[in-house]
């Protein structure tokens, strides 16, 4: 019984689905989809190369500006305005009636000379600590 049910599917198969007509629509469908994910493909490398073109792009201007910047700044080198700027301050001299101000800098210690002078503190680490809480280091000089 089994071999006749299984005779009659395939039969019914083969004359209801696998017929010419739809065998022309999967093939179609086939072709459609294929076509579509090569557009897809496509246009994602179009993109790609797009957006490669664009950053090119960008660096050939970044570089024309850093070109001129580097020609306003040579311009500016060979001007007489730098020249005479340079060799009075190399010489220290100035012109007819100007008075040159000497200021001292505020940042004279170096990074590791503040820490050694704050490691060289002999309160206790109480003595610190109270300092720090109730504002006892403001009173010391």
């Amino acid at each position: 019984m089994n071999k006749l049910k299984l005779k009659r599917l395939i039969y019914r198969i083969q004359h209801d689905y696998l017929t010419l007509n739809n065998v022309v629509i999967a093939a179609a469908i086939l072709i459609a989809m294929s076509w579509a994910w090569g557009s897809i493909e496509s246009m994602q490398k179009n993109y790609e190369l797009q957006r490669s073109i664009d950053n090119k792009r960008q660096q050939v201007e970044i570089e024309k500006l850093q070109v001129a910047l580097l020609e306003y700044e040579s311009k500016y080198y060979q001007s007489e305005e730098y020249q005479e700027l340079t060799i009075r301050q190399r010489t220290g001299k100035g012109l007819p009636g100007e008075k040159q101000l000497i200021t001292q800098s505020f940042e004279s210690a170096t990074p590791a000379q503040k820490l050694a002078s704050s490691a060289k503190r002999t309160d206790s680490n109480f003595q610190q600590w109270m300092n720090f809480l109730f504002g006892g280091n403001s009173h010391k000089h």
